[in-house]
């Protein structure tokens, strides 16, 4: 799980570095590289940056779960 965690975390910097791109200098880093948006490199890069994203939402709970801890551990 380590692994796909790891990827998952490489996989949404790479997506938040290019939309930071987007925004600041409408420039597709992406799109780019792979050969524009409809390339189909391109879309499989989107497609998986959105599945990390879906499979990050797994560690919503952990964060709640870290306050938590914390708020007893001070009190």
């Amino acid at each position: 799980m380590k692994t796909l965690d790891t990827i998952a975390l490489i996989l949404l910097i790479v997506g938040g570095i290019n939309w930071l791109l987007v925004g600041l200098l409408q420039f597709d880093l992406v799109a780019s590289i792979f050969g524009g948006q409809d390339a189909l490199l391109s879309r499989i890069v989107y497609i998986l940056v959105g599945l990390s994203a879906l499979y990050s939402l797994k560690f919503l709970p952990l964060i709640n779960r870290d306050n938590v801890r914390q708020t007893h551990t001070r009190t």
